[in-house]
């Protein structure tokens, strides 16, 4: 039995040995060997290869996301910005603006309600409107004494397309000569480069139609007296000799430039009838004591409104500032009218200035016995 324990014991002991060796030499160095495999694996590919993927999807975040989002939010705040917001701006501008009208319409409403429109010498009514001059005193009335009804843009009643575009320009649907029989003494004739008439983008005939007309006004009468306004329209060119030829086409009947002119009675102005005043944009203004007038004869502070109490208002503190008649050597002029405006509903001249055109004598009753403005 001893020998068989011993040898039992040998056996077991060797075994023991051998399997230690087998780990020590074999397991241990393979475990070992793949751990620093796997941790090689891990340090020279899987963590750079994370790595890279980090990188890439951090840089793809910074260059491409990052960017796309910010240019996104850009895009829709300059979208409100410069789209939306202007839009919705206007859209409440247009149903403000009725309103804005209505109230200043009422002011004007209470306004002539409260006061009336009646001022000294409206009651008089001449027999004859062709020739309401020769019906007043031409040896005392003396030139500044009168006060002149003019139109604006006289010469648009054939202006643009009389289907499309007439109805944005045109201020009047008398011809001249229908103007005057009926008493205008002021024309506000606009003229392009071809000596078209005009009125902004829109034209109509040549200013011969218009010329001609006062000469034939100025042959069926023999007292009337006509300021005859001819300005080049904004952003056109002067017409050509233009000067030349307003002196040779009315050279008879014009009044020579003369400022002691305007305390002279109508009778030692008589028998020369047109006062013609020649606004060119680029081209010399007519000199002074010349066959022409310049524009620094016939003044007005005309402002760019739709609304009728604005003009209203303005029209009256501009009248305010004038200095007295007996110390004027030009003629004022004011305006009763507004202006349609390009971003506004309601762009037609005549529903425009229907608005302010009813409370012309309202305008005439506070600038002569309210507030003492025409001495």
């Amino acid at each position: 039995m001893s020998f068989l324990g011993n040898l039992v014991d040998s056996v077991v002991s060797f075994a023991n040995d051998s399997a230690r060796s087998v780990v020590e030499e074999v397991v241990n160095p393979t475990v070992s060997f793949a751990n620093d495999a796997a941790r090689t694996v891990s340090e020279e590919m899987v963590n750079p290869t994370v790595s890279f993927a980090n990188n890439a999807a951090r840089t793809v975040v910074e260059e491409v996301v990052n960017p796309t989002v910010s240019f996104a939010n850009d895009a829709a705040r300059t979208v409100e910005e410069e789209v939306i917001n202007p839009v919705v701006s206007i859209i409440q501008n247009q149903f403000q603006r009725p309103w804005d009208v209505l109230e200043q319409q009422q002011i004007l409403d209470n306004l002539q309600e409260s006061n009336g429109s009646h001022f000294p010498g409206d009651d008089y009514h001449s027999p004859d409107r062709k020739n309401w001059m020769a019906h007043l005193s031409v040896v005392k009335l003396t030139l500044n004494k009168i006060v002149w009804p003019g139109t604006h843009d006289s010469a648009t009643n054939g202006i643009g397309d009389p289907v499309f575009t007439r109805w944005l320009g045109e201020c009047q649907t008398l011809s001249i000569f229908d103007q005057l029989v009926l008493g205008t003494r002021v024309l506000d004739i606009r003229v392009q480069e071809d000596r078209s008439v005009c009125h902004g983008a829109l034209s109509s005939y040549n200013v011969d139609v218009v010329l001609n007309d006062v000469i034939r006004f100025l042959s069926e009468t023999q007292s009337e007296i006509i300021i005859l306004e001819i300005r080049t329209e904004f952003g056109k060119k002067d017409p050509l000799e233009f000067e030349t030829y307003l002196v040779d086409k009315l050279g008879q009947f014009l009044i020579h430039q003369d400022d002691n002119l305007f305390h002279k009675p109508v009778s030692e102005i008589l028998p020369k009838r047109v006062i013609c005043i020649w606004k060119p944009r680029d081209s010399p203004k007519p000199r002074r004591g010349g066959l022409l007038w310049n524009s620094d004869y016939l003044k007005d502070n005309w402002i760019d409104t739709h609304l009728p109490w604005t003009k209203f208002q303005s029209n009256l503190k501009h009248l305010s500032e004038q200095q007295p008649i007996s110390s004027r050597r030009f003629f004022y002029r004011v305006e009763n009218t507004v202006t349609p405006q390009a971003d506004n509903l309601v762009v037609g001249v005549k529903p425009v200035t229907d608005r302010i055109r009813k409370h012309a004598r309202l305008a005439i009753y506070i600038s002569v016995c309210f507030q003492g403005m025409w001495r």
